[in-house]
């Protein structure tokens, strides 16, 4: 699942919270997926950013649950050199291109990602960010493309084990006119 809406954008904070609209976000989403799951244990896992950890306690106070952070699904890093300033206009252009354009240290950080969600085998939500949550839709369906979909704020992805253990897309999540705020 995606974070809800943060409070600052991505060249303004680090490491922003969610806003008032990001926590509605995030009560609404906790409940539509506590109905997906009801009756079924789940584990909940954020990604360190405090955006994911935010949405993720809103399920994890209906499920009484714990949330374990984890790096491996974290937003996608901006470039050594990169100024806060200059993250938004760097990643407008990384968002037109593919994981192979990003080269060798981007790839990795997707194959990362997508090696982490594959080798999960229980039931499970993951509270990341708009490109990681691609990467593992573009790795599921052979699309080296950082944006496969415009996965808007809470939408929901859900992914399943077929008969051969294979992991693959159930449904993806809602869709809007994503801003990089």
């Amino acid at each position: 699942m995606r974070h809800g809406r943060a409070s600052a954008g991505w060249d303004t904070a680090l490491d922003p919270g969610l806003d008032e609209l990001g926590r509605k976000q995030a009560q609404d989403a906790a409940k539509i997926l506590d109905q997906i799951f009801a009756g079924q244990q789940i584990k909940i896992i954020s990604s360190p950013l405090v955006r994911c950890q935010q949405t993720a306690e809103a399920f994890a106070e209906l499920r009484n649950a714990p949330v374990r952070v984890c790096a491996e699904v974290a937003e996608i890093p901006s470039p050594v050199g990169v100024e806060m300033s200059g993250r938004v206009d760097w990643l407008r252009v990384a968002m037109q291109g593919s994981w192979a354009d990003l080269g060798g240290e981007y790839v990795a950080f997707r194959d990362s990602i997508v090696q982490f969600v594959r080798s999960i085998k229980t039931s499970t939500v993951i509270f990341s960010h708009f490109i990681a949550i691609n990467a593992v839709i573009g790795a599921l369906i052979g699309d080296d493309r950082l944006v496969i979909r415009s996965l808007d704020n809470c939408s929901i992805t859900l992914l399943e084990h077929d008969s051969a253990g294979n992991l693959r897309i159930a449904q993806t999540g809602h869709e809007a006119d994503t801003l990089i705020r």
